[in-house]
């Protein structure tokens, strides 16, 4: 939805004031990247909720849509929120890299879309370094307390409700998004974290204007809300959602981005900010009147000293001639992604009627999506075959399955990556495990040809619901990716719960390079979906010859080895519905799936960044130097 155009001129502004060339020196203190490092050049811009006592104030008049598309030189930048997507191109057009920018605009988001995304929450960063031509992962996701068993969401041997999990200190993980940051500025960043949070605590304190999706999300926690004081007082002021056209202000957060400022992202693994997040989870601070049953974590602040983000080789499959990189377990994106694209391989995708084509995106997923649940899960306690996952041997064998004028049966039985049979199975079916549908990505590039590919997130909208006093932040409830059970008793489980374990994710930050140069970058949230959305933009645009932008538009399907298929109304409401029907395909709607970002490097030399059109209000392009139609 529409921001103030102002307030978007204010942050550049502001943010350019504070990397420019007569900025005071940063304050560099243990945590943070060093000093400033040629070239570059960097600040975070950001809005935040206001605090209970305030009085609503009414935006600015003439607020702008969002642009979903952009073209032009000096680099790129595309979020869902025009602020975060001003605040790194602020970096960028200040002399910052595309990690700078990166962090800059993570910073933002974490304080304009707080129910997505934070520094309660963890994700996975992809970059690739133009300097080497190559790209880099780091896995920043959150951790089970190291007293965890597989038995962790179960009661007397039987799993307990979603729901008490969800809405708990039992389903937190220890956050991993702060030392994300510190280890991409450490490795590749040019300028200090202190420097690259400024603004962002600077718009904490100021605010942001609400707009329709903010409040609709708040409306949808507003009963887990409620029952958490500190919860309730920061997003439902006076006791009700936050109106459309209000500023919302959160002097809390502001606070905490000032101490990770001067102290460093190990502020908040050691020390007062540690201390507070291990009590908000041991002893979860509920409302006395509150009936909903509240379940406390395990964690200890050992667990927060003990977090470290893990380097790991990206995933890499060739397609069309092109190098899709993107994350590796504990992620499944990129092998679930990585296979299905193995599939596809072997088909004229881009010549198949429309029907057809969907027809075999919906069994590639239903194919991968089998294997990935028998087989992925966190490598450091279980043996992933990421490498036989990934072989174009093993997608053959799997492929052979997908007939044109024939549905496969949801759940399918995996197949074996260490032993691939043509059109063979390995063991028994299982159904896919439920997981969370909210979180939210960026993608930036820079001048030098740097890319950044990041998806972060606290989980589910709102994450636990518990927003820890003092602080500012809400804390993830990450943990619930595990399996609470095994899907099926006589299949095994890699992504049952473990101490010190990272939980399963779908999230598949991407990057493309064609002879080692990028061609584009993309990413989405949205749970289990992100993994069919990522798979089906790559398609619409590499095979079907979609523009970025419209491939990211276009109506979307989801198929993760289950009896039905999800559609979107675009596709429920289409006549391509009825001819997959007659095939055999069985569909559920699904009002939305996933609001993905992308950039792409054009043929002339420009970059182009894209976002949604209408998902989650429309998201936000921008480019340093706008040139020309994209």
């Amino acid at each position: 939805m529409p921001r103030s155009a102002a307030r978007t001129l204010a942050l550049l502004a502001l943010a350019t004031a504070l990397t420019g060339a007569a900025a005071a020196a940063p304050v560099v203190a243990a945590g943070t990247a060093g000093p400033d490092r040629a070239p570059g050049g960097g600040a975070a811009a950001g809005t935040a909720v206001r605090d209970a006592d305030a009085t609503p104030v009414r935006a600015a008049a003439g607020t702008p849509e969002k642009v979903p598309v952009a073209a032009g030189y000096g680099g790129a930048v595309a979020s869902v929120d025009a602020d975060a997507s001003a605040a790194g191109i602020a970096v960028l057009r200040s002399g910052g890299n595309a990690v700078d920018a990166a962090v800059a605009t993570a910073a933002a988001l974490g304080v304009t879309e707080p129910y997505s995304a934070g520094i309660g929450g963890g994700g996975y960063f992809v970059y690739y370094d133009a300097g080497q031509r190559r790209v880099h992962t780091i896995d920043g996701r959150e951790t089970a307390p190291r007293t965890a068993d597989q038995h962790l969401f179960q009661e007397n041997g039987t799993p307990i409700p979603f729901a008490e999990g969800q809405t708990s200190g039992l389903g937190v993980g220890v956050p991993g998004t702060p030392a994300t940051w510190k280890s991409a500025l450490d490795a590749w960043g040019t300028r200090s974290l202190g420097r690259l949070l400024a603004p962002a605590e600077r718009l904490a304190r100021d605010g942001f204007t609400v707009d329709a999706t903010f409040r609709a999300q708040t409306e949808a926690n507003k009963a887990r809300f409620k029952d958490f004081p500190a919860t309730a007082e920061l997003f439902l002021p006076g006791g009700d959602s936050p109106v459309v056209g209000t500023v919302f202000k959160n002097p809390d957060l502001a606070d905490t981005y000032a101490e990770l400022a001067r102290k460093g992202t190990g502020a908040l693994y050691r020390g007062p900010i540690a201390d507070d997040i291990v009590e908000a989870v041991r002893k979860p601070p509920v409302d006395p009147a509150a009936t909903r049953k509240v379940r406390a974590g395990d964690m200890t602040a050992g667990d927060l000293r003990a977090y470290r983000t893990k380097a790991q080789t990206p995933t890499r499959v060739r397609y069309r001639g092109l190098d899709v990189y993107s994350m590796a377990p504990s992620s499944s994106g990129g092998t679930t992604v990585g296979e299905a694209l193995n599939i596809l391989e072997r088909s004229d995708v881009g010549e198949l009627s429309e029907a057809q084509y969907l027809h075999r995106f919906i069994e590639a997923s239903r194919i991968s999506f089998a294997d990935r649940g028998r087989w992925v899960g966190d490598p450091a306690f279980e043996d992933v075959p990421t490498r036989g996952l990934l072989s174009q041997r093993f997608a053959d064998s799997r492929g052979c399955l997908i007939k044109d004028d024939a549905v496969l049966t949801s759940p399918l039985a995996p197949g074996d990556p260490d032993d691939p049979a043509d059109c063979g199975t390995s063991g028994r079916a299982a159904p896919t495990t439920y997981e969370g549908e909210n979180t939210t990505h960026l993608t930036v590039a820079d001048r030098w040809g740097n890319v950044v590919s990041y998806t972060l997130t606290i989980e589910s909208t709102g994450g636990s619901a518990i927003t820890v006093p003092g602080r500012g932040f809400l804390l993830n409830n990450e943990l619930t990716d595990f399996s609470f059970a095994p899907a099926s008793p006589s299949v095994p489980d890699p992504n049952l719960p473990g101490p010190g374990k990272r939980p399963r994710s779908s999230m598949s930050p991407t990057i493309v390079l064609d002879d080692g140069r990028p061609v584009l970058a993309v990413g989405s949230p949205g749970g289990a979906t992100i993994i069919t959305t990522v798979l089906q933009t790559l398609i619409g645009h590499l095979d079907r010859g979609l523009p970025l932008v419209d491939a990211i538009a276009a109506p979307r399907a989801s198929q993760r080895n289950q009896t039905t298929t999800e559609l979107e109304p675009g596709l429920w409401n289409s006549p391509l519905r009825a001819e997959l029907q007659a095939l055999g395909h069985g569909f559920r709607q699904n009002p939305e799936i996933g609001a993905a970002t992308g950039v792409q490097r054009l043929p002339d030399g420009r970059w182009l960044a894209a976002a949604e059109t209408t998902r989650r209000g429309g998201g936000s392009a921008m480019v340093v130097r706008p040139s020309g139609t994209p």
